[in-house]
């Protein structure tokens, strides 16, 4: 059959700077356990248009929940043309039936063990309306993404493992990889790894710090690769393990994103993110710097703690961090999660217009501030954190005196704040 794996993106919101972003690996997942007697395409409408007037057998479309309108918008299209759709990805996973109007078809939970039975089916013209991960796929039988085909960039990403134990109330990773750690044969990892071309290695786990000795093996193996990692982390073991930061750094990773979400400790214990202790963020931030490596903070706000005094409170602490980069969002509730289900029970849920859920948009109604007050508190922020000033002195304390190493960092770091400050101001929090 001739293949066709959709990632939908709203053409309106395509931008100029995802194209220094990495593709959906999701994609290359799909296409890696596809039998390679069948042909596969891939479209990301971040990078490029679809044809509808191309012919195929069949077309499969991800999606998460900010672009699962335009994930219908495209399904319909293909099945008014008579090309079967299959929806899946975390949006179709928590709200199949909704996603079932648009498919003839929707994957349930993770692919590995549902998609060749779906394209079994296809070709007997028998495909049936709901294909549900009844376990989780072990580890050693995820085969590596196809890396071969879809989109080039500066950035390609790659998963080690799945799982999630900390299961954080806004999060819905739990319902579809479930709370076992399940980390993939590390030289099945380095193998893959050599099959990308890129010099930069993006990591989609939820956490490389779930399981220290599991990450400690695998970055001992990839310091021959002479290549840069990006990767998540919990606070909690980059703050004490120093074995584990060396060994890091010796491998080749360049940054850290971590989610710091609050600085009130009462909205980290609601969220049930046990990994995070407000007090030792400083001092992890700047044992992470001291290995040589960079921290990118995720904040989110209008937990049920915050009032309008975060905002200046939370500026003044981001400040003084100097962190390289940051994240912050407007507290969302998707479906699948627990902070959906309890601000449905609550009354408190607004929109459901999924367009709406890009974390920039208050779709709730928040605890102890207005929904204004909670889009206009983050909105100063963003001004203020990425003002021209702040730039500028950000970016002046990348030189330390070491030559090429001093520019290179002052340029990317520039460009990152530059993009940062069109993304926040112009796009996300219109």
């Amino acid at each position: 059959m001739k293949i066709l794996l959709v990632m939908p993106h709203p053409p309106t919101k395509r931008k100029l700077f995802y194209r220094f972003s990495y593709p959906s690996l999701t994609l290359q997942q799909i296409a890696g356990i596809t039998p390679r007697h069948h042909s596969v395409k891939i479209v990301d409408e971040r990078y490029e248009d679809i044809n509808f007037n191309e012919y195929f057998d069949i077309v499969g479309i991800t999606s998460l929940t900010y672009n699962a309108l335009r994930a219908y918008e495209v399904a319909d299209e293909f099945r008014r043309r008579g090309i079967p759709v299959v929806i899946g990805g975390y949006h179709a996973s928590t709200v199949p039936h909704e996603a079932k109007q648009h498919a003839d078809a929707v994957v349930i939970g993770e692919a590995e063990l549902t998609w060749p039975k779906v394209l079994e089916d296809a070709e007997k013209g028998e495909l049936k309306p709901f294909y549900i991960a009844e376990k989780l796929v072990e580890p050693e039988l995820i085969p590596p993404a196809r890396h071969d085909i879809g989109v080039y960039t500066i950035m390609e990403p790659i998963q080690a493992s799945r799982g999630c134990p900390v299961g954080c109330e806004f999060c819905a990773m739990q319902k579809i990889e479930g709370r076992r750690f399940r980390g993939r044969p590390v030289d099945n990892v380095i193998n893959e790894m050599k099959m990308i071309k890129s010099k930069t290695i993006f990591f989609v786990d939820a956490s490389l710090t779930i399981s220290p000795p599991y990450t400690k093996s695998l970055f001992a193996k990839m310091v021959p690769l002479n290549k840069k990692f990006h990767c998540f982390g919990n606070i909690n073991v980059l703050a004490k393990d120093e074995e584990f930061l060396k060994l890091a750094s010796e491998a080749g990773v360049e940054r850290w994103y971590v989610g710091i979400e609050s600085i009130v400790q009462e909205n980290i214990d609601l969220s049930g993110k046990r990994t995070n202790k407000v007090e030792i963020y400083r001092d992890a931030i700047k044992k992470i710097r001291d290995y040589g490596m960079s921290v990118t903070g995720f904040f989110m706000f209008g937990f049920d703690n915050d009032t309008p005094e975060v905002f200046d409170k939370t500026l003044e602490f981001m400040l003084a961090l100097d962190l390289d980069g940051i994240s912050f969002s407007v507290l969302t509730p998707y479906p699948g999660t627990r902070l959906a289900e309890r601000l449905e029970r609550e009354g408190r849920i607004i929109s459901k217009d999924w367009s709406k859920y890009d974390e920039g948009n208050v779709n709730f109604i928040p605890k102890k501030m207005t929904r204004e007050e909670l889009h206009n508190g983050i909105r100063k922020i963003a001004r203020e954190y990425f003002s021209y000033r702040n730039i500028f002195r950000r970016c002046i304390r990348s030189f330390r005196g070491e030559g090429l190493k001093d520019l290179y960092r002052f340029v990317m770091r520039l460009g990152e704040n530059l993009a940062s400050r069109q993304y926040y101001l112009y796009d996300k929090l219109r």
